[in-house]
């Protein structure tokens, strides 16, 4: 089936649009390009590109909620084939403003579930070696 379009962004509401946009950045590479101050647009190499809105009265989303106002959605990210690679990632992503949300069986789980300075979730995956 042809696509009826082609995904450009994926857009994140938060309160301020260049200091997030640094946070993912500093995770996934880029230069964050700030079209407007509510407004900022970054093109992760060989990634998506992720855009930041800035959102008046933005409140993060709860994680792990079955609520309305649930995660709605996240970001992972491969931080490497083993975990010693994966503690390296998050001691950076630590010291750059995330903060722990679920690190609960991660040996077993692969992941490791993280909230960026505004909130939004996402997780530091182990990969499968190729």
């Amino acid at each position: 089936m042809a696509a009826v379009a082609r995904l450009r962004s994926v857009v994140l509401d938060c309160p301020e649009p260049l200091e997030l946009a640094r946070f993912y950045a500093a995770v996934g590479g880029g230069t964050p390009v700030e079209e407007d101050p509510d407004w900022v647009v970054l093109r992760i190499p060989d990634g998506p590109r992720l855009a930041f809105q800035r959102a008046e009265g933005y409140a993060p989303p709860d994680w792990p909620s079955a609520d309305h106002d649930s995660q709605q959605f996240h970001l992972d990210f491969d931080a490497g084939a083993t975990w010693e690679e994966v503690d390296a990632a998050e001691k950076q992503v630590l010291a750059l403003g995330a903060r722990v949300l679920d690190r609960e069986d991660y040996e077993r789980k692969d992941f490791r579930v993280y909230a960026d300075p505004a909130g939004h979730p996402f997780c530091l995956c182990r990969i499968e070696e190729a």
